[in-house]
């Protein structure tokens, strides 16, 4: 009976005491020399096999090494769960490997939910089990997870849009109260103590003047049925303490920041109000610090990485905002569109990277204002902490500052005749969003760009072929998930994230789609029948754990003061269930590329 086996680990972490007694007393040990076979793909087995000693292969149909598994490394789960091993495994060196029963682990599946989560074959069931079992109802993501219904709402205080100052004060005091909804016949606005104290005081007004004066009539409300943290990033995008709630499309409750921020620490929604009242470069700096702090404190919190990618990007383009209306001459106020790109302007920004910006004109501004702004802007981020892009995809460079109808010449010429930059500025053009001034000139040269793509087979293969951009090091699952001790570091950029968001990309372009987001871009081109919901999850889920695992390597390397190496993780570095997290993310990504060569025949290039 093997006592040394090491029930401290996923999945095994999970048995009661007395299911891990259980499960010691079934094991066994079995040996294996050099090239022996141990599971052949699509046959049935009778144990489930876990590396004591040794490295064991895992080969596809064809013969292609998939991976090298070493100590405590479990393979043929489908062989036992599903009756048909998912690949071929022989052992490479001497190995020896314990052997759990298959009816013993089939009746600890039955009986212990948070250790079958383990077994689940798709990486999106995976995910989500292992965050309820881990995260639900704990801390801070369990009460943000909540639902608003459940919150601490304040009853809505309706008042007329024609009733005094006077009168709304008063029904606030009564209500105990620090805002009124306030009814103009179809319309409903919002009303605060500071919007009559303002009203009274700075303008002056008489207090019989008609509350609808002085009412907020861009009302922004959530659904009961939302969660606390969605209400949470709806205040912060919007730069809003209070939202009205509703039920059925009727308001039925107002809910305020101080009721939510007292639960989030760090009080993420009180940044925009530090941007908003920045008067020079010096306060905005302070709010920047404030930004990249709100990061590491969710991460340490346990938000889910899409959430926190989210929050930080709606207050880095406020920040972006602010610093356009700070910096930039009336001449450009008055004509100019500034965006972002890359992963801040698909919303999956998190730990800062390099600047990816642009500044569209309506039409020609003094040459003198553009070079002034273009160096202040691209100085301001910096002293901020966002470092110049390599690629020179800045504001600075006059490429990515001009008219609109100059762009447009400029897009012509990237996909009609492409240069080998072509498809990486058109890439990350095609995420830009627009963050102040006038956006409708980014929305006209999107739609632009989007006419030039269609019916472009070749163009928009030529622009999809990158996904194979990075084909070292992650190119394949053998070569960074080997042996443990002996394997290469994994870049989750270029074998996780890149090829998904770009495989994506390429695809939402033929399509014609006007999301940023990837995680929506892959929700809407599985609608479109290109592959199925359950793909389409496992993509998205997969997405999002290399992008968690990516944060956690970026601010382990931020706090050792370097950037050197902050996308790369080793497999010994990984616990047992991140590790089977890895193999099942990488084996997505890999159908995920089949998927793109098929469809685009880049075999053809």
């Amino acid at each position: 009976m093997p006592r040394a086996f090491d029930t401290s680990t996923a999945p095994f972490d999970r048995l009661t005491a007395d299911e891990r007694a259980e499960l010691l007393a079934a094991l066994d040990i079995g040996y294996f020399h050099p090239g022996q076979k141990i599971l052949e793909k699509g046959a049935p087995a009778d144990h489930l096999h876990i590396v004591l000693k040794g490295a064991v292969e895992e080969y596809d149909d064809e013969g292609h090494l998939i991976a090298v598994l070493g100590p405590k490394q479990i393979f043929g789960i489908r062989a036992v769960v599903h009756g048909a091993a998912g690949a071929n495994y022989q052992a490479s060196e001497e190995s020896l490997v314990y052997l759990v029963p298959r009816d013993v682990l089939l009746s600890l599946i039955r009986r212990n939910h948070e250790f079958a989560v383990f077994f689940y074959t798709d990486i999106s069931s995976k995910l989500a089990e292992v965050a309820r079992t881990e995260k639900s109802g704990q801390g801070i993501e369990g009460v943000l997870r909540s639902r608003i219904r459940d919150a601490r709402l304040r009853a809505p205080t309706f008042i007329d849009a024609g009733d005094s100052i006077e009168e709304a004060e008063r029904r606030m005091s009564e209500t105990e109260s620090n805002s009124l909804m306030v009814r103009d016949g179809s319309r409903i606005g919002i009303v605060t103590r500071t919007n009559l104290s303002k009203a009274a005081i700075f303008s002056k007004l008489p207090l019989s003047t008609p509350v609808g004066d002085c009412t907020s009539w861009t009302l922004i409300s959530v659904d009961e049925n939302g969660f606390v943290f969605d209400a949470l990033i709806t205040m912060t995008r919007h730069n809003k303490r209070r939202l009205a709630v509703t039920r059925d499309g009727e308001t039925v409750g107002v809910l305020e920041d101080i009721d939510i921020l007292g639960l989030f620490a760090g009080n993420s929604q009180l940044i925009p109000g530090r941007i908003d009242r920045a008067r020079n470069l010096d306060d905005l700096a302070v709010a920047a610090r404030d930004i990249q702090s709100q990061v590491e404190r969710l991460h340490r919190q346990g938000v889910k990485v899409r959430e926190i990618a989210s929050l930080t990007s709606d207050l880095n383009r406020l920040l972006f905002a602010k610093l356009f209306d700070l910096l930039a001459p009336p001449s450009i106020r008055e004509v100019g569109c500034l965006f972002v790109m890359g992963s801040e302007g698909r919303g999956e920004q998190t730990v800062r990277t390099d600047q990816d910006n642009g500044l569209l004109l309506a039409q020609p501004v003094p040459e003198a204002d553009l070079t002034r702004f273009r160096a202040d802007f691209q100085q301001a981020l910096a002293d901020f902490g966002f470092p110049p892009c390599p690629g020179n995809i800045m504001v600075s460079n006059p490429m990515w500052s001009q008219t609109l109808d100059d762009f447009e010449d400029q897009l012509r010429r990237w996909v009609m005749t492409p240069d080998p930059e072509s498809p990486m500025y058109l890439g990350i053009f095609y995420d830009a969003v627009a963050v102040a001034g006038d956006a409708e000139l980014i929305a006209r040269a999107k739609d632009r760009f989007l006419a030039l793509m269609t019916g472009e087979t070749a163009a928009i293969a030529h622009f999809a072929k990158a996904i194979d951009q990075f084909p070292g090091p992650g190119g394949v699952i053998s070569s960074i998930m080997a042996t443990v001790g002996r394997e290469e570091p994994i870049d989750l950029k270029k074998s996780g994230t890149f090829p998904i968001v770009h495989g994506i990309r390429s695809l939402a372009i033929e399509k014609g789609l006007t999301e940023t987001s990837t995680f929506e871009r892959i929700d809407r081109i599985a609608e479109t029948g290109l592959f199925d919901e359950a793909f389409a999850r496992d993509l998205a889920a997969a997405f999002g754990w290399f992008m968690g695992l990516r944060l956690q390597s970026q601010l382990r390397a931020q706090l050792a003061g370097t950037t050197e190496g902050e996308s790369l993780v080793r497999a010994s570095d990984l616990t047992t269930l991140d590790r089977d997290l890895m193999r099942d993310g990488l084996r997505v990504v890999k159908r995920f590329r089949e998927i793109v060569r098929n469809h685009f025949k880049l075999g053809m290039f």
